[in-house]
């Protein structure tokens, strides 16, 4: 037979064991409710300053942001060489949204000789910026989005016109060839270089 004053502590272990629970689930049930109202206010601070920049995101299971898909292709190398040089990784990196119009390899192979190398030189880098500004648009665009005779003004402020071809959409007679869709708009990949005024 337990002693009186061990009787007294199981009773107040056992008043304590169900009176938590009568006080945690109204604490949980209220935090939900403002989690909840936060989201359908849209004042939620927290995600928000998750979505500012996508750069630093390093797991494989969140949908790929331009950047990291044309740094993860074989076919453009050379692009990304050129957003390096051009200090514009980071850039589409961020929410966007963007429409990237991405030159493979083969269409830098294509310029005339020296005109790579010359782009990439540290004096040229306005140039550069010019060059690559005039592949991307602010808005998420797929390739249905584009009509025949369409004209659409680059980050650079000069125009680019679609065409199309069949099936084929082309942008200033570059031939979009593939197009995927990424966290923070569209890459088309494209078989020529956009130079502006082309």
């Amino acid at each position: 037979m337990p002693s009186r004053s061990l009787r007294r502590s199981l009773r107040g272990v056992l008043a304590h064991a169900l009176l938590t629970p009568a006080l945690v689930v109204p604490f949980i049930v209220a935090c939900a409710a403002q989690r909840e109202d936060a989201a359908a206010s849209g004042s939620a601070s927290e995600p928000a300053a998750a979505t500012a920049s996508e750069a630093g995101i390093v797991d494989s299971t969140s949908e790929p942001h331009i950047a990291r898909i044309a740094a993860g292709s074989a076919d453009h190398t050379t692009l990304v060489a050129a957003l390096k040089a051009a200090d514009l990784v980071n850039v589409l990196g961020t929410t966007g949204p963007f429409t990237v119009f991405a030159p493979v390899n083969a269409a830098f192979e294509a310029l005339p000789a020296g005109t790579v190398d010359g782009l990439l030189k540290p004096e040229s880098k306005d140039r550069l910026v010019a060059v690559l500004q005039h592949h991307v648009t602010t808005s998420a665009l797929a390739a249905e989005s584009f009509s025949d005779g369409q004209t659409m003004t680059m980050v650079d402020g000069t125009p680019v016109t679609f065409t199309r071809q069949g099936d084929a959409t082309l942008v200033n007679g570059a031939k979009i060839v593939a197009s995927i869709r990424a966290s923070n708009g569209w890459v088309h990949v494209i078989d020529k270089v956009l130079l502006p005024g082309s």
